[in-house]
């Protein structure tokens, strides 16, 4: 049996903030203490502990994978700075997600999602990676192949989480479709007679597949025991729907009438961190801020900047005078929506999963990060 002790640390437990010390022994938090210190115990110099942050919706293997247009980098290097890279944010689980549903038209909307899960598969089990990393698995309802896709997709992979994803132009994320058409043009350089000729295609697409996808979905999601999410969620019609399925998690509602429903439904909401840091949606949907200003955001995702999480954290803590409820927001909640009830808190019993950090000026500052007691960055 090992044993190591944190002493001196501004411990953020799930319901207080307190001054003390936590013992870890073999992975797991041992103790939690306020009085003597142990002789030999780490002194944190005052520095926050918290649970080491979950991830539910991180597309950032992609970015490592495709670094820029038409580059595309060895997948084993990429799943190693990937999973680096987190951990140096103070990600300790992350849900990678995962497109699975593909557009023939388009050669960078091929299939991937098998063969990048077996590769990322194989890495974590050679120990080579410091995290934990679960799948996400993007379910693109308005594409010709979801079902094939999904098929290929068992029990044994791991998949905790599926979202149901409606990218047809004219509703949900993209009801305006100027944004989409700014993002396509900026991502993929597509002309404007271009873009008439895929929104057509992608309109087809959900007309002729959209009702057996998003069944064929909520239906995988259920045989394989992933949680299930709803994507973009616009009016009280659509989360009702979302509730019918078994959604447990809304995946940024685009509308505060939404989220509203959202939270009637008893469904958590989870918003993105570059949304919140900066005060709006790149869509034009609605502002994260205004969500957490009404108590209806449960959970922030660093989408597509990892680095955000933590100082979201920090963000809201300052909104809501309530570090706890903050931080829970990137620690406790998520891995409740997940179904992982052992770890995103600091108590006993729980995975030794910790982040330490140093608020600088209000900004966290990250110092460590410890998976199962041991530190990983």
């Amino acid at each position: 049996m090992t044993e190591t002790v944190l002493a001196n640390a501004t411990l953020v437990l799930p319901d207080e903030i307190l001054k003390g010390h936590i013992a870890i022994r073999d992975g797991r938090i041992a103790a939690i203490e306020t009085g003597a210190v142990p002789a030999g115990a780490v002194d944190l110099g005052g520095d926050h502990l918290a649970p080491g942050l979950i991830e539910l919706h991180t597309d950032n293997l992609e970015r490592h994978i495709q670094p820029r247009p038409g580059v595309h980098w060895p997948h084993d290097a990429a799943i190693v700075a990937h999973d680096a890279e987190l951990a140096g944010c103070g990600i300790t689980t992350v849900f990678d997600a995962m497109r699975v549903g593909s557009i023939p038209s388009r050669s960078d909307y091929a299939p991937y999602a098998r063969a990048l899960a077996s590769e990322l598969m194989a890495m974590r089990g050679t120990g080579a990676l410091r995290i934990s990393h679960f799948l996400h698995l993007r379910a693109e309802i308005c594409s010709a192949t979801l079902l094939d896709e999904l098929a290929e997709f068992g029990p044994e992979d791991r998949v905790g989480l599926v979202s149901l994803m409606d990218h047809t132009p004219g509703q949900r994320q993209f009801r305006d479709t100027a944004a989409l058409e700014k993002y396509l043009s900026g991502k993929v350089g597509m002309s404007r007679p271009e873009m008439e000729r895929y929104f057509a295609e992608l309109k087809g697409l959900r007309e002729t597949y959209g009702d057996a996808h998003e069944a064929g979905a909520v239906e995988f999601a259920r045989r394989v025991g992933a949680v299930l999410a709803s994507h973009d969620d616009t009016t009280e019609e659509q989360v009702a729907t979302s509730a019918a399925h078994g959604c447990r998690l809304a995946e940024f509602p685009t509308t505060l009438e939404a989220a509203r429903a959202c939270r009637a439904q008893g469904i958590m909401t989870i918003m993105g961190a570059p949304n919140l840091i900066r005060g709006k949606s790149h869509s034009g949907n609605v502002a994260a801020r205004d969500l957490a200003s009404e108590g209806l955001l449960d959970i922030i995702s660093s989408d597509y900047v990892p680095s955000a999480l933590l100082p979201s954290a920090a963000l809201l803590a300052q909104l809501w005078d309530d570090w706890p409820r903050a931080i829970a927001s990137v620690t406790v909640n998520p891995a409740d929506a997940a179904g992982l009830a052992d770890r995103g808190r600091i108590a006993v019993g729980a995975r030794a999963d910790l982040i330490r950090f140093r608020l600088v000026g209000g900004t966290p500052v990250l110092r460590e990060t410890h998976v199962q007691g041991r530190r990983v960055a």
